[in-house]
C-alpha cells in the first residue's frame, strides 16, 4: 500500500516510476496523458499486447525497435505486411519475437485498415469513465487491474475481431492513453502534471 514517494528532485511520484530513468521519463511525460489518433492508439494497443507477461520496461526499452519493425505502427502499412515481413519480424532481435503476438498485430492491422478514419479512436475513448465517478487512488493498492469499462472495451474489441486484448490489457491501455488518471493523489504528474 505504497503512496507517492519523492524522486531525486524531491517531487512526489508514483513509486513504480522511480526505479529507472526510463520509467521516470515515461511516468512524467507520457503515462496517463491523453492519446488520440488511430495509428497512435494502434501502437499503444500493440505494445500493451506485447507487454503481456513481461515487464513494461522491456517494451519501453525496445519501443524504437518496435516502431522501426512495424512501419511506425501506421495501420495501413502494417496491414500490407506479407509472410516475408512476418518472418523478418520473427528474426528481429529489436522486438519481442513472440509468434502469437506478431500474428495478432498483423491480423489487427488488417481488421483496422477496414475501419473508417477515427473509428478506433472513437471506440476506445467511448469507454473512458467519467472522472467524477472514480475515486482518486492514494496508494498503489487503490489502483485496479481491471474495471467494468476495461472488460466492456475488451469484449467490444474481441467482437470486432481485434485479438490479444483482454480486460487487463485493455485497462493498461486505458491508463497509458489517459482514459483514466491513475497517478496517485500526491503524484506531481496527476492531472497531466499541472
Amino acid at each position: 500500500m505504497s503512496g507517492a514517494e519523492p524522486a531525486a528532485d524531491g517531487r512526489l511520484r508514483c513509486p513504480w516510476g522511480l526505479s529507472t530513468d526510463d520509467y521516470l521519463a515515461y511516468h512524467d511525460t507520457e503515462w496517463g496523458r491523453p492519446v488520440h489518433g488511430d495509428d497512435a492508439l494502434f501502437e499503444r494497443l500493440c505494445l500493451e499486447a506485447f507487454q503481456s507477461g513481461l515487464s513494461w520496461l522491456t517494451i519501453l526499452r525496445r519501443r524504437e525497435g518496435f516502431r522501426s519493425a512495424f512501419a511506425g505502427f501506421k495501420i495501413a502499412a502494417v496491414a500490407e505486411f506479407t509472410d516475408a515481413d512476418r518472418e523478418r519480424l520473427l528474426a528481429d532481435a529489436g522486438i519481442i519475437r513472440n509468434r502469437a503476438k506478431i500474428d495478432a498485430t498483423l491480423a489487427n492491422a488488417e481488421v483496422l485498415a477496414g475501419w473508417g478514419v477515427g473509428e478506433l479512436d472513437a471506440l476506445i475513448w467511448s469507454y473512458a469513465p467519467d472522472p467524477a465517478t472514480r475515486p482518486v487512488p492514494r496508494a498503489l493498492g487503490d489502483v485496479p487491474a481491471v474495471t467494468p469499462e476495461s472488460t466492456a472495451l475488451a469484449k467490444e474489441l474481441k467482437k470486432r475481431s481485434i485479438r490479444f486484448v483482454g480486460p487487463t490489457t485493455a485497462y493498461a491501455l486505458m491508463q497509458a492513453c489517459g482514459l483514466v488518471d491513475d497517478h496517485l493523489a500526491d503524484c506531481v504528474a496527476r492531472g497531466g502534471g499541472r
